[in-house]
């Protein structure tokens, strides 16, 4: 029996991408874990795996199509032993018409079929073998567990003879994905009266028509300054934000960092295995002082507030069109020089794109850091269903009074943005309370 190939969900808000490049030709011969394509979203550019085995028989969507839907049918392959020639000629007979009942979906009830997981394979209750106990998953599936301390005996695989695919660990990542596809027509019929009391933007026509033709340039938004712009204004919109500043010297931390950049081994090329910044400092100070203040480690979930065991720190990336908010998961565990190499790593795949979803989603705060362009304070904007986020400045010299006398001291302002909903304002000043006295007695993260 062929098997179909669908446009994956990536992520668990996609809901279309760009097809940027098929890996395998049609006549290729497939093998589970081999890449087929390349995937864009809004984001990052990813790689398709396969999680069965056969030949590319057809390929229905060429590369470079973009805004493919998800479970658009993109490809078909063959079984083992099944004619790869009549697939494709079965596939290219109802090719044609399947783009275009993609936008009527309510005329029929056939194309229902698409968002169910894989209409072309059989499920069987479990992914587990019965005779020697090994666990049908496929190689991405795996990895991307491990990733995430995610046991795949607890996950039910919805791929060809119910083995655990891609899309089934990103269900467990984001809370409940296949629940929430099945609902998804009424959740966004739930959703469209609050979405339109949300304020709209002018028409780009209303707005050109008030500056002279040719004194500017157009320039199109891509799919992340579209997700970045629209998730900021909803979050100014329906988030009830408040903001808590205060200032913390830096006199210790800058000597401590110091001391350890200096004395960090070396490797064969002679160079250091780590350098410590400040905002190192900041994202192990942010998580411990959540562990300290347990309330304030939380997320808003619609009916009910999620409050977390572990401090996963979300950090903001700026990039060319937009920024990334990679996370560093389980960050108050981890040592100042694991989280320096981490967020090193992280920054620079950012840059190309390349972070894969697993790395940017989640998490319960974030911290965005613009001292090193000399801003002194700033409050930003938070990045639901986070519910904080810590503002950073510049670190200077100021002239604070210390036993009735004036003393020059290195410090900066951090802001913290509290979603009111989740944080209080005294849950928010403890938070802040913890993590100036984290970063003032920096020895106390090192133990």
């Amino acid at each position: 029996m062929s098997i179909n190939i669908l446009m994956p969900a990536l992520s668990p808000t996609m809901e279309k991408g760009n097809l940027a490049k098929w890996v395998k030709k049609e006549g290729d011969k497939v093998s589970p874990g081999d890449v087929i394509a390349e995937i864009e979203t809004d984001k990052a550019t990813m790689e398709v795996e396969a999680i069965d085995e056969g030949v590319l028989a057809k390929i229905l969507v060429p590369e470079g199509t973009a805004d493919v839907p998800v479970n658009q049918l993109i490809a078909v392959m063959a079984e083992d032993g099944e004619d790869a020639k009549a697939v494709a000629a079965s596939a290219g007979q109802g090719g044609n018409s399947a783009p275009a009942a993609a936008p009527a979906p309510a005329a029929s009830p056939a194309p229902a079929a698409p968002s169910a997981p894989a209409p072309t394979m059989h499920t069987p209750a479990s992914p587990i073998s019965a005779n020697t106990g090994k666990i049908f998953a496929s190689p991405l599936a795996k990895r991307i567990a491990k990733m995430n301390g995610i046991d795949l005996t607890n996950v039910k695989g919805t791929g060809p003879r119910g083995r655990i695919v891609e899309r089934d660990v990103r269900a467990i990542l984001s809370g409940d994905a296949p629940k929430a596809a099945s609902s998804a027509p009424a959740a966004q019929s739930a959703a469209a009266p609050a979405q339109q009391t949300l304020a709209t933007s002018a028409s780009s026509d209303s707005v050109k028509a008030l500056y002279e033709a040719g004194s500017y340039e157009e320039i199109s938004l891509d799919g992340m300054r579209k997700t970045v712009a629209k998730r900021l204004v909803e979050s100014k919109q329906t988030v009830p934000h408040f903001y808590l500043s205060i200032d913390i010297e830096l006199d210790q931390l800058m000597a401590l960092r110091g001391q350890v950049n200096s004395s960090a081994p070396k490797d064969a090329d002679g160079k250091p295995a780590f350098k410590l910044s400040v905002n190192d400092f900041v994202i192990k100070a942010l998580a411990l002082g959540l562990q300290r203040v347990p309330a304030a480690n939380a997320v808003w979930a619609d009916d009910r507030i999620l409050k977390f065991k572990h401090s996963d720190v979300g950090v903001a990336v700026a990039i060319e069109g937009g920024l990334f908010t990679p996370v560093v998961r389980k960050a108050e565990t981890k040592t100042l020089s694991a989280i320096s190499n981490e967020m090193k790593d992280m920054a620079a795949r950012a840059r190309t794109r390349k972070l894969r979803p697993e790395e940017y989603q989640g998490g319960s705060t974030a911290v965005s850091n613009l001292g090193m362009f000399g801003i002194k304070n700033f409050s930003a904007v938070i990045n639901p269903p986070h519910a904080t986020i810590l503002a950073v400045g510049a670190g200077e010299e100021r002239v604070v009074v210390k036993n009735c006398q004036p003393t020059v001291v290195q410090a900066m302002t951090v802001t913290l943005s509290c979603d009111h909903r989740v944080v209080d304002g005294a849950v928010g000043a403890e938070l802040l309370s913890a993590i100036k006295g984290l970063i003032e007695n920096p020895m106390t993260m090192l133990a």
